[in-house]
């Protein structure tokens, strides 16, 4: 996958004017590819291989492209910090990360595009380093947030 910028605001605001010079409207909304059925786009070493990706939803006849984004938040960093900070399980490392990412507040680190093709969703993402390390975070927060991981005596009565 190509390094992509630390901000991808100039990304997305490109794929908008791409997309919309291409004659095409924008739908808001996330696909999560857990939920349908989807193909992920191999974008190889091309920067700009989401222009492929527009111009195939175009030739497939798609009226419309899905679009989100995502931008790092105080309060859900901050809410971050305070879940890991509360955490019985949390690595030191772990919460020296979360504050490390402030570095990264109101910047975009997701963007994804998104069509339909005979009840399949084809999908586009690209994200940035910091980002993927902050999903992570997230769900070191969501596992460990306080929930005892051994809770034995109720199984083990007999």
């Amino acid at each position: 996958m190509p390094k992509l910028p630390d901000d991808l605001a100039t990304l997305k605001d490109d794929m908008v004017a791409f997309i919309e010079g291409h004659g095409m409207r924008r739908f808001p909304g996330y696909v999560d590819h857990e939920e349908v059925q989807t193909v992920m786009w191999k974008p190889g070493d091309d920067l700009d291989g989401w222009k492929d990706f527009v111009e195939l939803a175009k030739a497939s006849g798609s009226p419309f492209l899905t679009m989100d984004s995502w931008t790092l938040e105080k309060e859900e960093l901050e809410g971050m910090i305070q879940r890991l900070s509360n955490a019985e399980f949390t690595s030191d490392e772990d919460l020296e990360d979360a504050r490390w990412l402030r570095t990264y507040l109101g910047k975009t680190g997701f963007v994804q595009l998104g069509f339909a093709f005979q009840g399949v969703m084809m999908l586009y993402e690209g994200s940035t380093e910091w980002y993927d390390h902050y999903q992570r975070l997230i769900e070191v927060s969501e596992d460990f947030g306080g929930i005892a991981i051994d809770e034995s005596g109720a199984d083990d009565e007999v």
